[in-house]
């Protein structure tokens, strides 16, 4: 009670401290991120000092998300929208500085372009009406922000102003970039080079001594030497900042005791079972798959696969089973049996002898409503059976008619054929019509209600007919247990708390588990190789408080955890000598051989170094400058191009090549033929520099933007 007392005394005190410490909690926090007295919280980017405002941007993204459907994960809408954006402002800068605009005249005639196929456009004639397009503008203006159809979309008003906007932009583009092409050519002089390269020619002997002729184990790179050929190369070395790490995966996968109990489960439905009910507290009779009248009702209610009522091929049975499924009578039974990470039992339905395929010819009537219908068809769906009950009487009373019919079809398909659906297997039709060909007779001619209207189907021929079955398949899905899920959970926990006190590596040993890296990850990154999308595992990596050899334990939807440790943080500028190892080791490794090979040899003829170095003369015929290529060598442009600088019978010093040291011979030298006019290869040129030239533009520029990209904050 005493203590207690002296509680509620200093009761003020207390709550003062608890308020000091979240105030300094808060504080702290909007200081970390740089945004206590900023605006960086509500800013996406900067791109050359304009603002990508974080609520306009995320709408962005929900609205492309929309579009996208479910296929595109939210960074990959993101980056798109992204791609967008930066585009917008880089591309805006230059349409505003150059004054380019689109007035209102160009605007409807754009608006006619792009929107002169859409019905919701189009007057009784098929024509463009301006006052329609102005009438469904008015009409989003008025319903805002209700959406309105559009062809086979919704749009509303604030959707059909920024679609407007983007055609404008997208005309102002093209316009800077015509600009842009119509100062991009080819001169003569650079014709006339390209058709040198391709036409002039050289045979050459050579000899090449490889630089695998020495071996690796013999040529030693210190760390110091692969630093200086960074700092010599930086443009090729230079990258974003990155993260590297390692992970071991817990996967949530049925062990044998769950296979065998999802097998003895779907064998129990074979038979009829007694259960006791807890709710009425009666003994129930559950029929089983042997004894059920109801099968397809047996199915859907018990199988993970659901009842398909259709004939199969033997060829479509599962590869595992097929025998063993297909000589099976009616009534009869195969299984459990394990197919494609289930256990099934089989059951044959029916059976029926059928055509292999069928060969027929059909008219199709639409109705209003049918998938096949569109703008001009009329009929109700009692009219065009009625339409179609009187072709087929007609079509029966003389059948060379049926040609005639064909205007009443709207299957332009077929109707190039006179109506003939050449031969087609049993799943290749909707199966109204498929059922209708291949159960009948050849010859017979009926009406046919599918999705798409009402067929007139005459059947031509039918191959020779096979035994076909209608199975049901009880089929159940082998998942882990919750003992299994449990033990999984456990497992991964008992890691995770061993890595408080030992190495990453060394408790993977101890609990038999595989180590794998991934390198190079970028802080925008959404994929990690083994463990697909976990864009979650990425902002972790690169966040402020995560150190190396730092770990943390993900969960994987549908797969079970993952412990992943951050095994290396790369800054953004020059890699460092470890990680660029595995390029520049080859590099310096090829000099040091070079100048190996360079100090053996003293010879001054192909044929003497040939002698020398116990390697072989090789030829090469008609080799050009376009393609620097030598026969046995490879790609080779600088051996090629010193063979250019000689003249026929002159040989030359060593040269250090891609795959070796060589020395040539130009034992014969073909100039280009002359031509008299070379306006052929500028218009090609022409044409290559022009189609060229937009995309070319347009990387210019986004380089040279000066962007601050803070994407990583927000998703």
């Amino acid at each position: 009670m005493a203590v207690l007392n002296k509680i509620r005394q200093r009761s003020i005190f207390l709550i003062a401290i608890i308020a000091l410490a979240l105030f300094a909690f808060v504080l702290s926090d909007l200081f970390q991120n740089g945004s206590a007295f900023g605006s960086s919280q509500d800013t996406i980017a900067t791109i050359n000092g304009n603002e990508i405002k974080r609520e306009e941007f995320m709408n962005r993204v929900e609205n492309m998300q929309r579009q996208l459907g479910p296929g595109a994960s939210t960074t990959q809408t993101m980056n798109r929208v992204w791609d967008q954006e930066v585009r917008r402002v880089v591309m805006e800068e230059q349409i505003e500085g150059l004054g380019l605009t689109v007035e209102k005249d160009q605007m409807r005639n754009l608006l006619r372009n792009n929107f002169s196929d859409f019905p919701e456009f189009t007057n009784e004639v098929g024509m463009f009406d301006e006052n329609k397009l102005n009438e469904f503008i008015a009409n989003l203006k008025a319903i805002a922000p209700e959406r309105a159809p559009l062809g086979n979309f919704q749009i509303n008003y604030f959707e059909w102003v920024n679609n407007e906007a983007s055609i404008a932009i997208g005309a102002q583009e093209q316009t800077y970039f015509n600009m842009i092409k119509a100062g991009v050519g080819a001169t003569l002089a650079e014709a006339k080079v390209e058709y040198e390269a391709e036409s002039a020619n050289v045979d050459v002997k050579f000899v090449n001594v490889p630089y695998t002729s020495i071996s690796d184990s013999l040529i030693k790179v210190s760390k110091s030497e692969i630093s200086d050929y960074i700092s010599k190369h930086k443009k090729r070395f230079e990258v974003e900042a990155s993260r590297d790490i390692n992970f071991v995966q817990f996967t949530e996968s049925a062990s044998l005791e769950d296979e065998n109990a999802v097998k003895a489960n779907v064998a129990a439905m074979l038979d009829t079972r007694v259960e006791y009910n807890e709710v009425s507290k009666l003994n129930d009779t559950i029929v089983g798959l042997k004894a059920t009248k109801d099968i397809e009702g047996f199915i859907n209610a018990n199988s993970d696969v659901k009842y398909t009522n259709t004939y199969v091929t033997k060829s479509s049975l599962p590869d595992v089973a097929q025998d063993s499924i297909f000589k099976l009578s009616v009534g009869q039974y195969y299984g459990p049996y394990k197919d494609n990470g289930m256990y099934k039992i089989t059951k044959v339905v029916e059976e029926k002898f059928m055509p292999d395929s069928v060969k027929s010819r059909h008219l199709l009537i639409p109705f209003v409503g049918s998938r096949a219908s569109d703008e001009t068809t009329t009929q109700t769906e009692s009219q065009a059976k009625a339409t179609a009950d009187s072709l087929m009487n007609v079509i029966k009373g003389n059948r060379s008619k049926f040609a005639d019919l064909l205007d009443f079809s709207i299957d332009k398909v077929s109707n190039e054929k006179e109506g003939v659906l050449d031969w087609y297997t049993y799943n290749s039709m909707v199966p109204e019509f498929r059922d209708y060909t291949f159960e009948n007779n050849k010859g017979d001619i009926g009406v046919v209600k599918t999705d798409f209207g009402f067929h007139v189907v005459e059947i031509l021929d039918q191959k020779a007919k096979t035994r076909m079955i209608k199975v049901a398949t009880l089929a159940q899905r082998i998942e882990p247990s919750e003992n299994t899920i449990d033990d999984v959970f456990n497992r991964t926990s008992k890691f995770e708390i061993a890595l408080q006190n030992k190495d990453f590596q060394d408790v993977a040993k101890e609990n038999d588990a595989q180590v794998k890296p991934v390198n190079n990850i970028k802080e925008l990154d959404e994929n990690i190789p083994g463990l697909g999308a976990q864009r979650s595992i990425v902002r972790w990596a690169f966040e402020k408080g995560t150190k190396v050899g730092d770990c943390k334990r993900f969960s994987i939807p549908g797969v079970g955890y993952a412990v992943v440790q951050v095994s290396s943080i790369n800054k953004k500028g020059l890699m460092t000598p470890e990680a660029a190892s595995a390029t520049v080791i080859p590099e310096i490794r090829k000099e040091k051989k070079a100048k190996m090979i360079r100090e053996k040899i003293s010879a001054s003829t192909v044929e003497a170094v040939a002698q020398s170095q116990n390697v072989s003369v090789s030829t090469a015929s008609a080799v050009n400058m376009k393609n620097p290529t030598l026969s046995g060598a490879g790609l080779e442009p600088k051996v090629v191009g010193t063979a250019f600088g000689l003249k026929e019978g002159q040989t030359s010093k060593l040269i250090d090549g891609n795959k070796g040291v060589f020395m040539v011979e130009v034992t014969k030298k073909t100039e280009a033929p002359k031509l008299d006019n070379y306006t052929a290869i500028v218009n090609r040129l022409n044409m290559m520099k022009i189609n060229a030239a937009p995309s070319q533009a347009y990387e210019a520029l986004k380089v040279a933007a000066v962007i601050d990209d803070n994407r990583a904050t927000f998703y």
